[in-house]
C-alpha cells in the first residue's frame, strides 16, 4: 500500500480536519498516513512517501502561518526530491479573485524547484460552494492514489 505524508496549512481547521478525514478513511485500507499540522523540512528529506499538501489560503493567496516555516524553508535550502509524487487541495474562497487558492501555487511551485513531481490535477475547493472540503477531497484523494 500506499505511504502518504500530509503537509496541513490551515487557520481556521477546515484544512486540518480534511486531512484527518483523509487519513481515518486510508488506513483502514492499508494506507500510511502521517498528518503533519507544523511540517519541517525533516518530515520530508528522510523518507519517500507520498506528499499530499493539504492547504488553506490566508489574506491575499497567501501559505497559513503554520505552514510558512516549512514553505520558506522549502524554498531557501531547495532540498532535492527528484520525482517524488505530490499532489495538492487547496481550500480558498473565490470572492478573492485572482488570489483564490493561491498558497497552492505558491506551494506547487517550490516543490517543482525541488524536482518533486505532481500527479494528477489541483483539486481546488472554494468555500462558497463547499461547506464540508472532505467531502470533495475524499473521492479526489482515492483516484490520486490510484495514479501514484
Amino acid at each position: 500500500m500506499t505511504a502518504i505524508r500530509i503537509l496541513v496549512g490551515s487557520v481556521y481547521g477546515g484544512a486540518l480536519m480534511t486531512a484527518r478525514a483523509i487519513k481515518k478513511r486510508l488506513e483502514p485500507e492499508g494506507h500510511t498516513v502521517t498528518v503533519l499540522e507544523n511540517p519541517v523540512l525533516d518530515d520530508i528529506t528522510g523518507n519517500d512517501d507520498a506528499l499530499l499538501v493539504c492547504t488553506s489560503t490566508t489574506g491575499q493567496g497567501e501559505v497559513p502561518p503554520n505552514l510558512l516555516p516549512f514553505y520558506l524553508a522549502l524554498r531557501e535550502q531547495l532540498p532535492q526530491q527528484p520525482g517524488r509524487p505530490f499532489g495538492m487541495i487547496v481550500l480558498g474562497d473565490s470572492s478573492y479573485g485572482d488570489t483564490f487558492c493561491g498558497a497552492g501555487e505558491l506551494l506547487e511551485e517550490a516543490l517543482y524547484e525541488t524536482a518533486a513531481r505532481k500527479v494528477g490535477n489541483t483539486l481546488r475547493i472554494d468555500a462558497l460552494e463547499t461547506a464540508e472540503p472532505e467531502l470533495e477531497a475524499l473521492p479526489w484523494t482515492r483516484d490520486w492514489i490510484n495514479t501514484l
